[in-house]
């Protein structure tokens, strides 16, 4: 099964007061625990909203929307995508975690990532076929930035 799992931004990291040494250094040990267990597929840390857009639909239109967004409580200030065998792995995963800002509270959400298999017939032959081409390519383009 594979997790997203959502650093919940605040006050401070909407603000862009950016993370302590030791707090880089204890998120980088436990970032190396996760890639040396198989789980962590990707992280990063997210600039603050005040730097990015949403874009509303409606029917048809389009309407872009600049940051900075009001509800700090429902944005994301960093992510991981992991791959664990279960909810409740992830949940002892995050358990581990360092606090992401410390001296303070701070939430982590984990939302597991639908696979093909989830959306049954629905998903046709095809349409798999084009989703594992698209994420070979992915995979290939990652893999060439890393070399």
């Amino acid at each position: 099964m594979r997790f997203m799992v959502m650093v919940k931004a605040t006050k401070e990291s909407e603000a862009g007061v950016m993370p302590s040494e030791q707090l880089l250094n204890d998120m980088g040990k436990f970032n190396e625990e996760l890639s040396k267990a198989g789980v962590m597929l990707a992280g990063e840390g997210l600039q603050p909203s005040s730097k990015g857009a949403r874009v509303r639909f409606s029917g048809s239109g389009r309407t872009v929307i600049d940051g900075p967004f009001a509800e700090t409580k429902e944005l994301v200030a960093g992510f991981w995508l992991w791959k664990c065998a279960s909810l409740q792995e992830a949940i002892d995963w995050v358990k581990r975690c360092p606090n992401p800002f410390p001296g303070g509270d701070s939430e982590i959400e984990i939302r597991q990532i639908f696979e093909a298999e989830d959306f049954g017939p629905a998903l046709t032959p095809q349409a798999r076929e084009a989703e594992d081409r698209m994420r070979a390519q992915a995979e290939q383009r990652s893999q060439a930035a890393k070399r």
